[in-house]
C-alpha cells in the first residue's frame, strides 16, 4: 500500500508510505466487471466512522484504476477547515483502518493502492448547508429554480448567512434568500482581487516607506 495525504489550502504533500506483496489473484478480473462501485461502498464503510470519530466530515470517497493498483481519494472537511496536521493524522487512521479490515479476510482494497486525503478545493460543487455554511463571505454562483412555472435562472452573490434550511446571498439588487430545494449546484467564485485587501496592502507599504526613511535619517544622524 502506498500513503499519501494532502491538503487543498495549502496543497502539500504529508504522510507515510508503505507497499502490500502486489496485487491479489482476481483484482484485476473483479474491477474489469466493473467492481469499482462495490469497492468503493466497501470503502466508505471502513473510512466514515474513522473520519467522523476524529471530529470531521467525510465529503466523498472516489476509487479508481491507475496501472496495477488502485487510487483511493477521500476528502474531508469541518468548520474552519482542515489544516495538514489534520489531513495526516486523518490519513494514518484511515490507512491503519483500511489495513485492519485487510487483515481480518475483508475484500477492501485488495493489492497495492494509493490513498489520497484532502481537504475540498473551491472547484468543490456546494450541495449541502454545510458546505454553504463554510464559504460564508465567498462569492458563489448558482442555478435557481422558482416561480409558476419554474424558471432557472443563475445568481451571482455573496454567501452572508447559512443555515439548516436557507442561505442568504448577497447580489448586486441587495440581499435575497433562497431554501436549498430551489437550488442547484453552488460554485465558488475565485477572486484574483479584493479592494479592501488591496487598500490594505497600500497601507503596509506607505507604513513601510516611512519606516525606511527614519531608518535612513538615524543612520545619517549617526554618521554624522
Amino acid at each position: 500500500m502506498t500513503q499519501r495525504g494532502r491538503a487543498t489550502r495549502p496543497t502539500a504533500p504529508t504522510g507515510r508510505s508503505r507497499r502490500t506483496d502486489g496485487p491479489r489473484g482476481g483484482d484485476r478480473a473483479g474491477a474489469s466487471r466493473g467492481d469499482l462501485a462495490a469497492r468503493r461502498d466497501r470503502l466508505r464503510a471502513v473510512i466514515e466512522p474513522v473520519v467522523t470519530g476524529a471530529g470531521y466530515d467525510l465529503e466523498d470517497v472516489s476509487v479508481s484504476r491507475a496501472g496495477r493498483r488502485h487510487v483511493v481519494r477521500v476528502i474531508v472537511d469541518a468548520d474552519g477547515g482542515i489544516n495538514l496536521d489534520a489531513v495526516a493524522v486523518v490519513s494514518r487512521a484511515v490507512s491503519a483502518a483500511l489495513d485492519a479490515a485487510e487483515e481480518s479476510g475483508g475484500d477492501i482494497v485488495a493489492g497495492e493502492y494509493q490513498l489520497e486525503v484532502s481537504s475540498p478545493g473551491v472547484d468543490r460543487p456546494l450541495t449541502l448547508p454545510r458546505h454553504w455554511r463554510r464559504n460564508a463571505g465567498r462569492l458563489v454562483k448558482v442555478t435557481v429554480r422558482a416561480g409558476e412555472p419554474a424558471v432557472d435562472r443563475q445568481v451571482t452573490g455573496r454567501v452572508t448567512a447559512a443555515d439548516d434550511e436557507r442561505v442568504v446571498l448577497e447580489t448586486e439588487s441587495g440581499p435575497v434568500e433562497h431554501r436549498y430545494p430551489e437550488l442547484g449546484p453552488g460554485r465558488v467564485q475565485v477572486e484574483f482581487h479584493r479592494l479592501d485587501e488591496i487598500d490594505e496592502a497600500d497601507e503596509i507599504d506607505e507604513v513601510g516607506d516611512d519606516t525606511d526613511e527614519d531608518d535612513d535619517d538615524d543612520v545619517e544622524d549617526e554618521e554624522r
